[in-house]
Parts: structure tokens; sequence; C-alpha cells
């Protein structure tokens, strides 16, 4: 079963209508048991990254989400808490992902949240199977993560070239919403499922 992790992070409803238009079945549970025998785990969010990291906590998951050895995918603040650090708090995260998460600096040219749809290239790994660099996908962050070895995807906004997905082992991120980025997201969605 696809399990979303249900901890208060917002945007659980358009992932779940993505996945509903792909006809895969799902379960929105923060049951640590139900979590653990998921088959995938999808782990939505908006919002703010010390307050998702303080939900996973009070509910006990964040042992159970770094044991996960099925497919796992983070979407914008859920890739955020896969991290090191955001400076989001700051508050210390996860530490799945070898990235920290800054806050975008301060430009004239490139405002702050980077909001709306971008360009993605360096596509690597199977979750952009089929996919050409350049496709445009849907972004709305004021935080991103920084470029690191786990970085399988890049984006541009003004200046600052940022991670647009990250990948260890089984865990992989967006911080862009593949379930509102058109044709595009919904094939990253399909390739996850795959996986």
């Amino acid at each position: 079963m696809i399990t979303l992790v249900d901890y208060d992070a917002g945007n659980i409803r358009s992932v779940g209508n993505a996945l509903s238009r792909l006809g895969a079945e799902y379960e929105l549970t923060a049951d640590p048991a139900r979590i653990a025998a998921a088959s995938k785990v999808i782990l939505p969010g908006v919002g703010n990254a010390a307050e998702a990291m303080e939900h996973l906590r009070e509910r006990g998951l964040c042992e159970v989400i770094r044991n996960l050895r099925v497919p796992v995918l983070g979407i914008c603040v859920g890739l955020q808490v896969l991290c090191k650090s955001s400076e989001e708090g700051p508050v210390n995260c996860l530490g799945i992902f070898d990235a920290r998460i800054r806050r975008f600096p301060e430009n004239p040219e490139a405002k702050v949240p980077h909001m709306g749809w971008n360009n993605i290239g360096n596509l690597e790994t199977k979750l952009f199977k089929d996919l050409p660099g350049g496709s445009y996908v849907y972004f709305v962050h004021s935080y991103y993560p920084e470029l690191c070895p786990d970085t399988i995807a890049t984006c541009r906004h003004g200046e600052t070239l940022l991670s647009a997905a990250l990948r260890w082992e089984n865990f992989y991120g967006t911080q862009f919403h593949p379930e509102k980025s058109g044709s595009a997201g919904a094939a990253i969605l399909q390739n996850f499922l795959a996986l």
C-alpha cells in the first residue's frame, strides 16, 4: 500500500488527487506501524520545516522514517525534513540527505518566495526516466536545498543554483511539487510508483 504520512504539513489532498488520477490507491496515516508496513511512502508538505519536524517528533515518526527500506518520496517541506538541517527555525532535520536547507538571498531580480514554473536539468536516476532535461515543474518555496552529493536534478533561481531533487539509497525528494506540475509531474510520480 502507498502511504501518505499525515504530519500536519499540508498539501495532502493535492498529492492524493494526483495519485488517484494515476489510478493508484493510497492511505493517509500517522500510525508508525502502518507507515513501517507500507510498500511506498510519501511525505507531502508545504509550510515551515521547524514545525514539520516538531509534528514528526510528536507522532514518534522520526526513527520510523529513517528506518524505511521501501521507496520514499519527500515533496517540498517533505524533502526539507529529510535533509541535515534547515535555516528555517533553525532546526535539525532527519539527516538522510547530505544537504542543508538555506534561505534564498534577497535579490530584486529573483523574488522570494520562488513561486511558479521553472525548468530543471541534470536529471539523474529512474525518478526522471523519459523526462527531457529542461522540463518545467512548479515551485513554491523560500528555502532551498544546497547542492550536494545527493543532488539528482538542479534548478536556477536568480543567481542561486539549487538542488531541485535529491536521492540517497531508497529516499527521493523534490523541492518542486510534482502533483502541481502537469504532465511532467505526473510522469515523475508514475516513475516513483514504478520503483
